[in-house]
């Protein structure tokens, strides 16, 4: 493995990372404080993007492997994602999220029918051969790929761990049965894989190689650890909220001023857009 596959820099990859970490630390150093919890989330989501898109498993699952590249979202979806939308300042939030254009788009996409829909359709569509190829063929086309894997991450838990100011937020039982109908549709594929007669993936190459796996055996695992790496932690997360479903709920949670004047924005954003509609002519 080490002669046709060996240790490989991505000087991209930690130029983007450090800029990123650097902004960061300057947006929630002052007025948007970060606690310390919410900094060691952002180090490990930093840590794991090291990982998923560094050396081996970047490589591997760019052009050898498909069950890397399963194993590569299942980081980025799994871990990644909910670490970054939990290490965010809730002010730092609501001012991001302050734009009408901005606000609307997470109101619909934090609705879970909307959410399941927008994660299958992108989701299975970057998983095809043909976006596999296009992705394996130029730094630019992966990190497309790789920007794309970790929004549909972050759309995929906004019904969950949204902060953003008057958010519609679910009860623990909501939240569990959405995590059990979610988790059915991270790796769509994941059946054409298993019974797949043949090799889907003309773009990965040397997989017997260096993992000593034939192609189709490869992709018949890709399909068992896409169905298992998604549904042990999220439908273990379901059964911890079904259990605390007694407890009190976040509806029950203290109502927060930038909830009441986020609220007031969108009734002011309608008013004014009713005052400048044009009226029906009356005969």
């Amino acid at each position: 493995m080490t002669s046709l596959l060996p240790p490989t820099w991505h000087p991209a990859l930690y130029a983007v990372l450090g800029a990123v970490a650097v902004g960061y630390l300057v947006a929630t150093a002052r007025r948007y404080a970060a606690t310390r919890p919410q900094r060691w989330r952002f180090a490990w989501a930093v840590v794991l993007l090291l990982v998923a898109y560094g050396w081996p498993l970047g490589d591997l699952a760019r052009h050898v492997s498909l069950t890397s590249l399963v194993l590569q979202r299942l980081v980025v979806m799994l871990g990644v994602a909910p670490l970054l939308l939990t290490c965010v300042p809730h002010d730092l939030a609501a001012a991001v999220s302050r734009p009408r254009g901005v606000d609307r788009a997470l109101v619909l996409l934090a609705h879970p029918a909307a959410a399941v829909v927008t994660v299958t359709v992108l989701g299975t569509a970057t998983l095809t051969p043909a976006a596999v190829g296009w992705g394996s063929g130029s730094g630019l086309a992966t990190s497309v790929l790789a920007l794309v894997t970790v929004g549909l991450g972050i759309v995929l838990w906004l019904p969950v761990l949204s902060n953003a100011p008057a958010h519609r937020r679910l009860s623990n039982v909501a939240q569990g049965g959405y995590l059990l109908v979610a988790s059915l549709v991270v790796t769509s594929l994941s059946l054409v894989w298993i019974f797949a007669k043949r090799p889907l993936y003309p773009s990965l190459h040397h997989t017997h190689t260096i993992l000593a796996l034939s192609p189709i055996l490869d992709q018949q695992l890709a399909g068992y650890v896409a169905k298992f790496g998604a549904y042990g932690p999220m439908w273990a997360l379901a059964f911890v909220l079904f259990a605390r479903s007694t407890e009190r709920d976040d509806d029950d949670a203290p109502l927060r001023w930038v909830d009441v004047q986020r609220e007031l924005e969108r009734v002011d954003r309608v008013e004014r857009r009713e005052r400048h509609e044009p009226h029906d002519a009356t005969p």
